[in-house]
């Protein structure tokens, strides 16, 4: 049951706009195929230019190496599977989630929009739902974004649309809704950001996005086939290793990492390679395609070198959307519902989907 719920975690809820329960990707500009979509995060740059920052301040030097990519214990999904050799070159690494800070300079230097301040393009949006969907009212296609909206009671974790919400208004800025603010904030990580929104920042910042081998590489930290940034001890024993969801999922967090929703960057132990925050707090975003068989189309007996993902996307369970990958894990992620906080695990989303909990980091190569 669980897999089936995080391979769904971040989809749009089109129940309060069309009255019927329809799921699809907060989609505005993507297509329902991956080549079409890279048109979408060419025009989202769209006059982004690189600020000339060629430093490498704030980032870790990651040496390259290989390693086991993939499942580490029975927790794992299909698309983990099989456990194969990956060798990846030599990068740099963000050493925490870009914050609002980061890219509130970005936004100040370049008057950038992100797809969640941007009216949603209903035309867009029917090429990645069932047939026949019917079109809602133009009144409720506003900017907009999915927001965290826990229950006061415990709920059914198959009926995901229980504590998720489609909030007008909510964006980076505002990443509860338009009530809510970022002030005071400035080294949280940011929110509420695309794939295509992560991307325009990383054009503006001389850098990139990880592909996911590169993210899983960092994230183990030099540790062999551990389960998670620190190693094997579970995240609920010992000392807080990271902001998590402690409780009953998702209406009791008894915080006891210290947190029960976002923290500030560098608020738990760096892994071995002095990288912050590679488990919970928030998804981030990497440059591959999801595939839910690429592990298994693409392992060679020698390994692979520097694997930038499959050339398409594909989900079973949603055959209709284009999606990316994202790693990591959320300060949402508990063992009953999401243990995103194993290196291993993936998700995958449409690359126009923005969350409360959807963020970012960045590369140099």
């Amino acid at each position: 049951m669980k897999n089936k719920i995080q391979n769904q975690l971040l989809k749009i809820f089109f129940y309060s706009i069309t009255g019927t329960f329809v799921l699809a990707a907060c989609n505005r500009t993507a297509k329902n195929t991956a080549a079409e979509s890279d048109s979408t995060a060419t025009n989202a740059e769209v006059g982004i230019k690189f600020n000339g920052d060629t430093s490498k301040t704030g980032m870790v030097y990651i040496s390259g190496g290989t390693y086991m990519m993939g499942a580490d214990n029975d927790q794992a999904s299909e698309d983990e599977y099989p456990k194969h050799k990956v060798t990846v070159s030599p990068f740099w690494m963000d050493e925490h989630e870009v914050t609002n800070a980061q890219f509130a300079a970005f936004v100040e230097a370049t008057g950038y929009i992100t797809t969640a301040e941007r009216k949603p393009d209903w035309e867009e949006i029917k090429k990645q739902l069932p047939p026949g969907t019917p079109k809602p009212d133009d009144s409720k296609l506003v900017p907009a974004s999915l927001v965290f909206t826990p229950p006061n009671q415990a709920v059914d974790l198959n009926n995901y649309a229980q504590w998720w919400e489609w909030v007008p208004g909510a964006n980076w800025k505002h990443p509860d809704g338009p009530d809510s603010d970022i002030k005071g904030k400035e080294n949280y990580p940011v929110v509420q950001v695309s794939w295509d929104d992560a991307m325009a920042y990383c054009k503006w910042a001389g850098k990139d996005l990880p592909t996911e081998a590169e993210w899983e590489f960092a994230a183990r930290g030099g540790l062999i086939n551990n389960i998670y940034p620190w190693g094997n001890e579970h995240i609920s024993k010992g000392k807080a290793k990271a902001n998590s969801w402690e409780g009953h999922f998702p209406n009791i967090n008894t915080a006891k990492d210290g947190f029960a929703g976002l923290a500030p960057v560098k608020s738990y132990a760096p892994n071995g390679y002095g990288l912050y925050d590679m488990a919970g707090n928030v998804w981030e975003w990497c440059s591959d395609w999801y595939r839910n068989d690429y592990y298994q189309t693409s392992t060679q007996a020698n390994g692979i070198n520097n694997p930038k993902g499959p050339s398409d996307s594909h989900d079973p369970d949603e055959p209709y959307i284009a999606k990316r990958v994202s790693r990591g894990g959320s300060f949402m992620c508990n063992d009953s519902y999401c243990s995103g906080y194993r290196v291993a695990r993936r998700m995958k989303t449409s690359p126009d989907s923005g969350t409360s909990n959807m963020g970012f980091r960045c590369v140099k190569r």
